[in-house]
């Protein structure tokens, strides 16, 4: 298809990385080694290679008319059931494709935050917020080691075939669990690669078994995992409550 030469096209190595939610390991965290995909970037975290992450330039692709058929877009959300008054966080937001529709769930009582590292990507967004007159969307420029999201505050965290363009996932990871409110969920959405029809680049798509395993080491829980969509499955995790002493 025409837009996967895009994505191969429009991809840039940049840092996506926060601050930790707990102490680090005490064995390294990631390998550099050799490619093993041709698209890939040579650095490796828990026997994955990390995927390029898509520049700015692209920004038309995630716009593209014929998304919601590929796609499914407006079946996503509504099983997340996400509540008026709640505050989410569209975590490499873009364009904002997802962010506005957050934000009419959310209402004036809610709040989202429109996280991306790339100035680029929000400025269309912030132009699109005005345009369709939108208050309640927070845009924050993310730098490579901290997204700047509250601790504590956050009911949601949404992923929309992001995670694996980390190039830090371990601190990424640390950072958004600490934003999650007790209970709060982090959703990953990403394509499957499990299923060799999804005509996605293998680099950019994420086997659910391989998300488990990364999120092993912290306080989550994996709630489950939809799979409802055509191309993508959604995966839920869940912060564990604070044990009382």
């Amino acid at each position: 298809m025409r837009w996967i030469t895009i994505i191969a096209v429009l991809t840039v190595i940049a840092p996506w990385s926060v601050g930790l939610a707990q102490d680090p390991p005490k064995k390294n965290l990631y390998e550099i080694g050799e490619k093993r995909d041709p698209n890939g970037t040579g650095r490796f975290y828990m026997g994955r290679e990390i995927a390029p992450v898509m520049s700015w330039h692209g920004a038309g692709w995630l716009e593209r008319p014929e998304r919601e058929k590929e796609e499914h877009t407006s079946k996503l959300l509504p099983p997340l059931k996400i509540k008026a008054g709640d505050t989410v966080v569209d975590m490499g937001a873009g364009s904002g494709y997802y962010t506005v529709k957050l934000s009419a769930l959310v209402g004036d009582k809610g709040k989202v935050y429109a996280i991306d590292v790339q100035p680029e990507m929000l400025d269309i967004l912030k132009k699109r917020l005005k345009s369709e007159k939108i208050a309640n969307v927070e845009l924050t420029l993310g730098t490579d080691k901290d997204p700047k999201l509250p601790a504590s505050s956050v009911d949601l965290i949404l992923m929309v075939d992001v995670y694996h363009e980390f190039t830090h996932p371990y601190e990424m990871t640390g950072a958004m669990v600490k934003s999650l409110k007790p209970g709060g969920r982090l959703v990953f959405v990403e394509f499957r690669l499990e299923d060799e029809k999804v005509p996605i680049l293998t680099l950019h798509r994420m086997a659910e078994k391989q998300v488990v395993k990364e999120m092993e080491p912290f306080p989550l829980r994996h709630v489950e995992t939809q799979k409802h969509l055509p191309w993508q499955h959604v995966i839920i995790f869940e912060k564990k409550e604070r044990k009382q002493p």
